[in-house]
């Protein structure tokens, strides 16, 4: 026959889930912030190759508006 646990035992069980679960939404949070680091360090990079290739191109605002197809001003 099983053995019946003790209220205290349980608690320190629930206790112990409790860390666990801190520990592992720091550790999620850690790991989600460096995600979006990650992503907007892309951007960046993106826009400033984009910014090169439009200088280098030698074409004007309103060339550059009208081939991507966007109003400009």
């Amino acid at each position: 026959m099983a053995r019946t646990k003790t209220i205290a035992s349980i608690d320190s069980e629930i206790a112990t889930a409790q860390d666990a679960l801190v520990k592992a939404r720091a550790k999620y949070d850690a790991i989600a912030k460096n995600l979006e680091e990650l992503r907007e360090k892309k951007k960046e990079y993106q826009a400033r190759t984009i910014m090169n290739a439009f200088i280098k191109s030698g074409k004007s605002y309103s060339e550059l508006m009208n081939f991507l197809n966007i109003e400009g001003n």
